[in-house]
């Protein structure tokens, strides 16, 4: 799947995570797609520096650590897109691991496709 699809699933989970979690608030679909667009980004240049920042303690939650470092990335993009916002820290994790598990859903269908 290529750039273009991986920006379409991640703006779908967005939007699953905003319809599922309060304190996850999408205004519109401009929103969604401006939020998936700039996480993209956010985790192509800046989460593999903080995973190997945090890699101790990766390590010591077997992973887990991970979904913080999401849900901080998450809460870095609401804070810059218009329309994009999540309020308190619980949420961006909740939604965090939301996205994440229909991310991986999507993906696993859409790799099965025969080609």
């Amino acid at each position: 799947m290529g750039f273009l699809g991986r920006w379409v699933v991640l703006t779908f989970s967005i939007a699953v995570a905003s319809y599922l979690v309060k304190g996850f608030e999408v205004e519109n679909l401009f929103s969604a797609l401006f939020a998936g667009a700039f996480l993209g980004f956010l985790n192509l240049f800046f989460k593999p520096i903080l995973i190997l920042l945090t890699l101790p303690i990766n390590i010591l939650t077997l992973g887990l650590f991970t979904f913080v470092i999401n849900a901080v990335l998450l809460k870095m993009a609401s804070g810059i897109v218009p329309g994009f916002e999540i309020i308190g820290f619980w949420p961006a994790l909740v939604g965090a691991f939301l996205i994440s598990i229909v991310n991986w859903v999507v993906n696993l269908i859409l790799s099965d496709r025969p080609k």
